[in-house]
């Protein structure tokens, strides 16, 4: 039940492959969610980073976007006449909260400081809020509304999934910095001298504990042990994910279960990091890894208390996200509007 016109925002989450798009009530209730998603433009379609092309991609994307947003809102007026839209949240790579831009996202064929919440705020003048983070900082705060994170003024969000994410809240806000990107957990680093990132560093959490690093320690095991029986063994790099290792390690497979154990082992080591600086009260975890439960939460925290400094042993709890996997990136990229409610009316 809607009970007033601000009870009404748009969550917006830019993925990797499709980008997400739904109306979320105050409540963090999807009302509305777009089906099938809309494909995010991928790399490949801007390979020699042309300012030009990019421009291009950019028009055709935000003009694509905007009409389904007011698409999204026409199908809920039909069912609520005369209601209202909040505002837009939206998540994205490299999002800026402080500016509303997309910055050097090393994923996307956007080149350069992207100006993405003018944009479509230009395309659909109506909606006065239009808020724009990373992902990690959307799943934080819609832990904190709607999840695990009710009541809790310290924690940290970390989202594993193509990269290792995090948000981080302290004293009941989101951590931001300076320049709009703190946060960045993902890229501690937990092997000297490891592994390329993504990012262009070696040794970053994201290598090890992202989706595609736990099918690099998979092959790394299969290498060493040179083991041709794994069920693993037969499957393509490309076409590896978690739920595979995990399906593997349940039937007692030797790969998944120890490929499990060094992830949890370094997620533990950068986790410890992270209480370090912050003393959460609790860290959440979200996303395809999470879903493994004790395989990957018992590693991870007997890793964390045996690195964290002494003083904070066995105060900091390991949690699964309480959002729910298949709508947390839209009810997370909404929260951004009711946080900024609360600012406007506080």
């Amino acid at each position: 039940m809607i009970k007033n016109m601000s009870d009404i925002a748009i969550g917006i989450d830019i993925g990797g492959t499709n980008t997400a798009i739904g109306i979320v009530d105050r409540d963090g209730n999807v009302l509305y969610e777009k089906k099938p998603q809309l494909p995010t433009p991928q790399k490949r379609e801007n390979p020699d980073a042309s300012q030009e092309k990019s421009e291009e991609i950019l028009e055709k994307y935000t003009t694509t976007l905007a009409n389904e947003i007011k698409s999204a809102i026409d199908t809920v007026r039909q069912n609520t006449p005369g209601i209202d839209i909040a505002g837009i949240g939206i998540g994205a790579p490299n999002g800026n909260y402080y500016k509303g831009t997309i910055e050097l996202a090393p994923n996307l064929p956007f080149v350069g400081v992207v100006q993405f919440a003018d944009l479509i705020k230009a395309k659909v003048p109506e909606i006065k809020i239009i808020k724009l983070t990373n992902d990690a900082n959307a799943a934080a705060l819609g832990e904190m509304i709607y999840g695990g994170g009710k009541g809790m003024k310290n924690f940290v969000m970390i989202t594993l999934g193509t990269g290792v994410g995090s948000g981080l809240i302290v004293d009941g806000d989101l951590v931001y910095g300076h320049d709009g990107f703190a946060g960045e957990c993902g890229h501690i680093v937990v092997v000297p001298e490891g592994r390329l990132c993504g990012c262009g560093g070696l040794g970053h959490l994201e290598a090890y504990c992202s989706a595609p690093g736990i099918a690099r320690t998979v092959y790394e095991l299969l290498a060493q042990y040179n083991d041709s029986q794994s069920e693993l063994a037969g499957i393509p790099f490309n076409s590896m994910n978690s739920e595979m290792v995990y399906n593997a390690a349940v039937k007692g497979d030797k790969i998944a279960k120890e490929a499990f154990e060094i992830t949890g082992e370094l997620l533990g080591r950068g986790l410890a990091i992270t209480v370090d600086h912050l003393s959460p009260e609790a860290i959440f975890l979200f996303g395809g890894a999470a879903a493994a439960g004790e395989l990957i939460f018992k590693p991870t925290k007997d890793s964390m208390e045996r690195h964290v400094l002494p003083v904070f042993r066995n105060k900091v709890k390991i949690l699964p996200s309480e959002l729910k996997a298949g709508t947390a990136a839209i009810v997370g990229a909404s929260a951004l509007v009711w946080k900024e409610l609360e600012k406007m009316e506080s």
